[in-house]
């Protein structure tokens, strides 16, 4: 069990990583974070919004897997699963 907990921990760490720099790189809508690291560069040269497309849809699964691993280990909090 304490192996599982241990891979849940670093599954969150990744995942809380990942999320955090695919909220930055969102297009932003008043200048912000997204075109100090090059949004306004990619808005100009895909405007078609595939990209955009692709960004969102890898933000919320990355999203659902961070929601998973908390409540994961929270439950085995709750129920005194900890190794």
């Amino acid at each position: 069990m304490a192996a599982l907990q241990i891979a849940l921990h670093v599954l969150l760490a990744i995942t809380s990583l990942l999320l955090t720099l695919m909220i930055l790189l969102h297009k932003g809508r008043g200048g912000g974070l997204s075109d100090m690291f090059g949004g306004g560069v990619s808005s100009t040269m895909a405007s078609s919004g595939v990209a955009e497309r692709n960004l969102n849809r890898i933000t919320i699964i990355l999203g659902i897997v961070w929601v998973v691993v908390i409540i994961t280990l929270g439950l085995f909090n709750r129920f005194n699963l900890v190794g």
